[in-house]
């Protein structure tokens, strides 16, 4: 469920509140690899199935960039910010992984957000993006994203 804001200047009024979740995501072996080879991090533990099932999680599981990086996919589907002229990613902060991403798991992003400050000319926020894994009680991933958004001129 994506939480609606009709303008930048609005999400002040909602520090400290969760915002939503996007879709559930399976993460298979395809994107796994596709990930791989974007990356060049071929790592046995990513990327060899037959060797991974004697290996320390007795699968192939997800680079943790790769869940870091759905993140750019799940905000969007967690927060819509209207009335803008631009948004932009700033960065993140505080990035961890707990768990690791079993291949074929199921993830969703969860949101909160944290802060808002007032930056020339627009609206920063920092939202708490955690990534569920179903069935799990521990997230993949969760990191702190930083977004720039820009109001519309009225001119």
């Amino acid at each position: 469920m994506t939480t609606v804001f009709e303008s930048p200047l609005d999400l002040e009024t909602a520090v400290g509140r969760k915002l939503g979740t996007s879709e559930w995501l399976i993460i298979d072996q395809d994107r796994i690899n596709l990930f791989a080879d974007a990356t060049g991090d071929h790592q046995w533990i990513h990327v060899d199935p037959e060797k991974a099932k004697s290996g320390p999680f007795g699968n192939t599981i997800a680079h943790g960039y790769l869940t870091l990086s759905l993140v750019n996919l799940f905000l969007p589907q967690i927060v819509d910010v209207r009335g803008i002229s631009m948004g932009v990613n700033y960065g993140c902060d505080k990035v961890r992984f707990p768990s690791p991403v079993a291949v074929n798991s199921r993830l969703r992003g969860v949101g909160e957000l944290l802060q808002v400050e007032n930056i020339n000319g627009g609206v920063q926020a920092t939202v708490r993006v955690s990534v569920e894994i179903d069935g799990s009680d521990r997230p993949a991933c969760v990191v702190d994203t930083i977004s720039r958004y820009f109001p519309k001129s009225n001119g």
